[in-house]
């Protein structure tokens, strides 16, 4: 029974795990190994999941949701055809099918998972993490940030030297940046900061709004689709220009007609306040470490977004370094999460590496505000970047005379004030009556790898109480309840995968464009839904491959101010080869 290593991803998420000596990327039912985080409900009450929820994003934007990694830990609710669903539980299906591919790629089942979350998540997304890949059916006692595992995979797969590395990891949605130290066979995390609200699709919706600004449209009156439909022009600009100098962003779709050329320099300017962003967790975690910049030996860049050539310069610019050019920025985190899942399994190769991460948030108990009693403050037992696991005791007097109880309330987060962080949970133990600040309570914090906080109180008299912290906002019985009605939704077929996605693609490419392009994707389009209804193995897997041609040709038109004859007639004599 093997244990998977995921990377859950606001963009895209991959799974990996660890056999052989090497973590190896498990390969989806749609090939390549990069499953976008995308979710749609179709008109059958089908779920859809990956690539052709993506597409219908454009198409089908009612009934379908991505980028919902941002809002875990939050009661956020969407909508899909009817269908209401927490962040956690989108977060779920995308798990769910990573399972499934897995189980068909190793020919065993997969009960147990470690999942990479970015190193700032705080608890309840951390909490959310966990349920989600309990509604997708696996045991989850571990989680490992994100830099931490692109740490681990440098170090295992590019032999490292003992070396003190920032890593710098750009996501679709997120931004976390780490210190880590390696010496020998220990991977020690020093220091880690970032921003849950900064990552390349931030980058795509404004370059989107530097486009519209520029030709005169009005970003926020559009409807949710064109503005859907912008964005994904603006992501495919945005990665043409990894490789080129200058790229067109053309729209054209009867509504929006409209033209721009754009570099590196035009997006680093329209991008400016995001790049301005980025310098601050940056330099966090040097003064949270203690350490100078000067102390560095090397930059590691990872996460998709990372590619970004802007990205990299403007990195290099801030800590004088040229990022390593061996990583693998869009693989590393899973491999980096099949190596800790090998590592959990306890692995005869693996037995001799260790990993210490450190708690991102501080955590504290309030206290009585003598210059303000109406705002307690938040005295802090755990402070951020303690090295995992910790134990932390403080010792706290009563506040009125013949106090006969204490409240401890438990907080994170790093304002003085409790009102402006973050409640965790509460517990009440007796005190024996007597004059103020004669009677007192130990307080014991104590925060495991896994995330799981206990916390005890003991009074004089050694009576106690303790609170474990963990999945705070929902019970057992509501997971299970969840857990349920989730499978009971009827998962897309995992070997239909290619040909749904493909519709989705071509039903995207026809909202995109006007005229007799138009009319050659809708021709294309029933043509190959009537090769489809065959059943026929063969004639599905000629007409999947011409259209797959079809759409790659298509689109690479899309942005260019001429089209050279009907796509559609290099097939329009040949239907009878698929026979």
């Amino acid at each position: 029974m093997a244990i998977l290593g995921i990377d859950l991803g606001t963009t895209n998420s991959l799974a990996a795990v660890w056999r052989g000596g090497r973590a190896e990327l498990i390969p989806s039912a749609a090939g390549g190994f990069l499953t976008p985080s995308a979710v749609s409900i179709d008109e059958n009450g089908t779920v859809l999941v990956g690539q052709a929820a993506r597409d219908r994003l454009i198409s089908h934007p009612d009934r379908s949701a991505a980028r919902f990694k941002r809002y875990m830990g939050t009661d956020k609710v969407f909508s899909l055809g009817g269908k209401s669903f927490r962040p956690e539980e989108l977060s779920a299906l995308v798990l769910r099918r990573l399972r499934e591919d897995a189980e068909a790629y190793l020919g065993e089942t997969v009960e147990e998972a470690v999942i990479s979350v970015p190193a700032y998540f705080a608890e309840a997304q951390r909490a959310a993490t966990k349920r989600a890949g309990a509604l997708a059916g696996m045991k989850v006692e571990r989680l490992v940030n994100e830099p931490s595992a692109a740490a681990v995979a440098a170090h295992v797969h590019e032999g490292e030297d003992d070396k003190v590395c920032l890593v710098f990891d750009l996501g679709g949605g997120t931004l976390d940046v780490s210190l880590v130290e390696r010496f020998e066979n220990v991977i020690s995390v020093t220091a880690v900061s970032g921003d849950n609200r900064l990552g390349g699709s931030d980058f795509d919706l404004a370059i989107a709004q530097g486009f519209c600004e520029e030709c005169g449209i009005d970003f926020n009156a559009l409807s949710t689709s064109r503005q859907e439909m912008l964005i994904r022009q603006a992501e495919s600009c945005k990665i043409a220009l990894t490789t080129q100098k200058l790229v067109v962003m053309t729209v054209d779709d009867g509504t929006i007609q409209a033209s721009l050329p754009m570099t590196n320099e035009w997006l680093i300017r329209k991008c400016a306040r995001l790049f301005r962003r980025m310098t601050a967790p940056v330099q966090q975690v040097f003064r949270d470490a203690g350490l100078s910049m000067e102390e560095l030996d090397e930059l590691v860049m990872v996460g998709g977004s990372s590619h970004m050539p802007s990205v990299r310069q403007y990195i290099a610019q801030v800590l004088g370094r040229e990022p390593a050019k061996d990583t693998r920025p869009d693989t590393a985190i899973a491999l980096g999460a099949g190596i800790c899942a090998g590592m959990k399994a306890r692995a005869e190769d693996l037995r001799e590496m260790v990993l210490t991460d450190v708690c991102p948030f501080t955590l504290g108990v309030a206290t009585f505000n003598e210059a303000d009693p109406r705002r307690t403050l938040m005295t802090p037992l755990i402070e951020r970047n303690s090295v995992l696991p910790t134990s932390k005791v403080d010792t706290f007097y009563t506040i009125r005379d013949n106090q006969n109880k204490v409240d401890v309330e438990v907080y994170q987060g790093e304002n003085p004030y409790c009102d402006n962080n973050r409640l965790l949970g509460k517990l009440t133990l007796p005190v024996p009556p007597a004059p103020r600040g004669k009677q007192s309570v130990q307080i014991r914090f104590t925060y495991d790898i896994n995330g799981l906080l206990e916390v005890e109180v003991v009074n004089q008299n050694g009576q106690n109480k303790s609170l474990v912290l963990k999945n705070q906002d929902m019970d057992q019985r509501e997971v299970e309840r969840r857990l349920k009605e989730l499978s009971a939704l009827k998962l897309h077929p995992r070997d239909q995968e290619v040909p749904r996605a493909l519709l989705a693609r071509a039903e995207r490419l026809y909202t995109m464009t006007v005229g007799g392009l138009r009319a050659q994707v809708e021709q294309m389009l029933t043509w190959y839904q009537s090769c489809l209804a065959t059943q026929e193995t063969i004639r599905v897997a000629k007409a999947t491959r011409r259209m797959e041609s079809f759409l790659d040709n298509a689109e690479s038109y899309l942005g260019q101010d001429l089209l050279d004859g009907p796509l559609f007639s290099q097939w329009e004599d040949n239907e009878e080869d698929d026979t």
